[in-house]
């Protein structure tokens, strides 16, 4: 391996909706993609509007850096739950503090994406976006631990 470092450029920032980041509830909530126009056209949306979906590449820009944990934790601090490496979670606590998250399109206005069930807060950068395609979805049986099934019951239930 290399010490190579990438530098990422946001495409995009997350306008509107949650202002502060939650474990649960974001079911329901809507907000607003908008692409960079000094670097992208309308042009870089053509035919985005055909899909239900999208996946979102972001930065935890909110995330205390000291909080960085890659070795073995309980997901969110609940005894109850196992300990599981950084590669078993999908939270902010990450080297490179990425997110991915799968949401609906709404509408597309330009460079503006209506989105809902984004998990990223007003603010956030956007490092990519990707149509959802069905046929990159799990292939084969899927399977996993109890735990975050149980952790993320709430997880997009509407925001009270």
């Amino acid at each position: 391996m290399t010490d190579q470092s990438i530098s990422l450029q946001p495409v995009a920032h997350v306008v509107g909706g949650r202002i502060e980041p939650t474990d649960d509830y974001w079911g329901g909530t809507r907000s607003i993609i908008r692409i960079d126009s000094a670097l992208f056209d309308s042009e870089s949306t053509k035919g985005l509007d055909e899909f239900s979906h999208l996946e979102v590449v972001f930065h935890f820009h909110l995330t205390d850096k000291t909080d960085l944990h890659l070795g073995a934790r309980r997901a969110r601090d609940n005894p109850e739950w196992p300990e599981v490496g950084t590669f078993g979670h999908r939270n902010m606590r990450r080297l490179n503090w990425l997110g991915v998250s799968r949401c609906r399109l709404l509408e597309v206005d330009g460079l503006d994406l209506l989105v809902e069930d984004l998990d990223a807060v007003d603010g956030t950068p956007v490092l990519d976006i990707k149509p959802w395609f069905a046929e990159f979805g799990a292939r084969g049986a899927v399977h996993q631990p109890s735990w975050p099934t149980e952790m993320l019951g709430n997880y997009f239930a509407p925001h009270h």
